[in-house]
């Protein structure tokens, strides 16, 4: 099958992650599977696709990803592939209509990456989503919760339910950075700086924790400023470290002592399974998503909530016995996300949305 990605960047995100993954395993499988950008800045995720080779990495610009353009620059790419993937909400809405402009016969696969967005809160918007989810012949939610809020949304039923992977060997064997300061105890969040994101929790937990602790936020992003000014609001600057866009995320992680995950909401969480997988005790907010991958194995705490997740921190800390067994729960967990599974089940979709059976 001839397979097209699109996202609107390859900057840091679990779709991103997603990508980066999925294509060359795919690609060598037997199938063609390339990626179009609508922003196409270099960054380390497409480097790394590029460096690798199997695929294809195309772009529309590097201007905005809203731009009504992008659906006459999709038009000559899609009529070349059998099966477009789209991620994002620009993807989600453009490829749909330049395929009504193109008339091409491309069958249409979305992932849905959250349990909420600022569209659902719009009654006027509703209509729109619906027809829009209704261009698909698959719909691919990331986590269970995932799917339920977007059927309950667009009264759709037919959501498939594929959780992220990860290749976690890769975060096992994962030798730590060096640089981390010795006597430090290093609380670690990956996440791009979006308005779903909270790292504002976790600078303001910091802020109520002893000197020892220190914060890594690995990640780029709109909010990126507003977090630097909230450090310094706090007086935790000089024990923030902003990581920017990493490409040894998992060398970052094995340094840290615990992975924090700070969200208003999530579809999955990918950067957990990642700390899970480095061997780190996780802990992250009691939301949708984060609840269905963190629970059971890692630790939770009320999402928002500083003076509660620096609780958790220290009661983590203080007790070596609970934090073995939070690492040990955590490294058990992520072995349930495996990066070659994940791989089984997109590609069983694609040959089911395009009448193949499986070789």
């Amino acid at each position: 099958m001839k397979i097209l990605q699109v996202i609107t960047s390859m900057r840091m995100g679990g779709a991103e992650k997603l990508i980066t993954e999925l294509v060359p395993l795919l690609n060598g499988k037997g199938h063609q599977v390339d990626v179009l950008l609508f922003d196409g800045t270099d960054t380390p995720l497409r480097e790394r696709l590029e460096q690798e080779g199997s695929a294809e990495v195309f772009d529309l610009g590097d201007g905005s990803i809203y731009t009504p353009t992008h659906i006459l620059g999709l038009v000559p790419y899609i009529r070349y592939y059998d099966i477009v993937h789209t991620h994002n909400t620009a993807c989600q809405f453009y490829v749909p209509l330049a395929k009504l402009c193109s008339r091409a016969k491309v069958k249409l696969v979305t992932t849905e990456h959250n349990t909420d967005n600022r569209r659902r809160g719009a009654r006027w918007f509703r209509p729109i989503d619906q027809w829009m989810y209704r261009q698909y012949e698959a719909v691919i939610a990331v986590s269970q919760q995932t799917a339920d809020a977007l059927s309950a949304y667009m009264g759709r039923a037919d959501i498939h339910v594929v959780y992220n992977g990860i290749d976690v060997e890769t975060f096992r064997t994962a030798l730590p950075i060096r640089e981390r300061q010795a006597g430090k105890t290093v609380l670690t969040m990956v996440a791009a700086f979006r308005d779903q994101k909270d790292q504002d929790t976790l600078l303001r937990a910091l802020a109520l924790l002893p000197e020892q602790y220190s914060v890594w936020l690995v990640g780029d992003g709109k909010r990126r400023t507003l977090c630097e000014q909230l450090a310094r609001e706090l007086g935790v600057s000089q024990r923030v470290v902003f990581w920017g866009i990493r490409d040894d995320v998992e060398r970052i992680l094995k340094a840290s002592d615990i992975v924090v995950m700070s969200s208003h909401y999530e579809g999955f969480g990918l950067s957990v399974v990642e700390g899970m997988a480095a061997g780190r005790p996780v802990i992250a907010s009691d939301v949708d998503g984060l609840r269905e991958v963190v629970g059971g194995a890692g630790l939770l705490f009320a999402a928002g909530n500083e003076g509660e997740l620096a609780e958790v921190i220290l009661r983590l800390e203080s007790d070596e016995v609970l934090s073995q067994a939070v690492a040990e729960r955590c490294t058990k967990r992520a072995a349930e996300y495996d990066i070659y599974q994940m791989v089984e089940r997109y590609e069983r979709i694609y040959l089911s949305v395009n009448g193949t059976n499986k070789r």
